[in-house]
């Protein structure tokens, strides 16, 4: 694929996004054909958009995620600049046809995390780690049917990338619990404050666990020449099935020793 296609898939994708809208497909002369033509869109976002990278998420980590999508495994994306609200602040579902929140789990790298020849191991990438958090993603996709979009396409479209917003840093002692099994409670509540429903997810709807999940994604940026940076968050997937939301609502995500994220939803 020429790079002048690659970049032209991206500012199309970009502007869909910016603007609120979806396609069926990338035309075919701009469609990638492979992951790593995927993969190769997706890293003109940044410039297109004139927006850094700041964190990284994993898409479809659990095999019901990966059939529901229609994909053989995890996808990485990029969280860019202004993809991330701090706590308190109301993100908006106008332009989103997805219309779900994730309740995850999210590190913030500590230490540079530089690609290498070999993998490295769930220890190494621990010790990089400098803080766990409870994390929300409003996930949404520029194609109309999203589940039929295809690998490639999906990658192109930044794995499905939404707006984050994560928690305040879990007390040290999450280093020493079993995060595969750790449970989180959901509830959502209404514009009149009132309950909707509620829902429950466990850490090993990621990858098996969280920290396989961040490792995997150390190695698979590792594999492309990509460092993870000092600084940089990733969040790890859904923990649970996603939460079906509407203008106005209200998300709790209670991590227990964890700590408890909210988020609240604008039209």
């Amino acid at each position: 694929m020429k790079h002048a296609n690659t970049r032209e898939a991206a500012e199309l994708l970009w502007r869909h996004r910016q603007a609120g809208t979806t396609l069926d497909a990338l035309p075919a002369a701009l469609r990638p054909r492979s992951a790593a033509e995927g993969h190769a869109i997706q890293a003109e976002l940044g410039a297109v958009s004139g927006r850094a990278v700041v964190g990284w998420k994993i898409a479809a980590t659990s095999q019901a995620g990966q059939q529901h999508i229609n994909v053989s495994g995890p996808l990485a994306g990029r969280i860019l600049a202004g993809g991330v609200y701090a706590l308190g602040d109301t993100v908006s579902l106008a332009g989103n046809h997805m219309r779900v929140v994730e309740p995850e789990f999210g590190f913030r790298i500590g230490s540079d995390l530089p690609a290498r020849a070999t993998p490295r191991s769930q220890a190494e990438v621990l010790a990089a780690v400098a803080s766990l958090h409870p994390a929300f993603e409003v996930p949404d996709s520029r194609f109309a049917v999203f589940t039929q979009a295809g690998e490639a396409q999906l990658l192109a479209d930044d794995a499905c990338c939404g707006p984050f917003m994560f928690g305040p840093p879990a007390p040290e002692a999450w280093r020493t619990l079993d995060l595969s099994a750790h449970r989180v409670h959901a509830s959502v509540a209404g514009a009149d404050g009132k309950p909707r429903y509620a829902r429950e997810g466990v850490g090993s709807a990621a990858l098996s666990d969280p920290r396989s999940a961040l490792t995997w994604l150390v190695n698979d940026l590792s594999v492309r020449g990509i460092t993870l940076a000092a600084g940089a968050f990733v969040s790890t997937g859904t923990c649970m099935v996603p939460l079906e939301v509407e203008p106005g609502d209200r998300v709790r995500a209670d991590y227990g020793v964890l700590g408890v994220n909210e988020i609240g939803l604008g039209g």
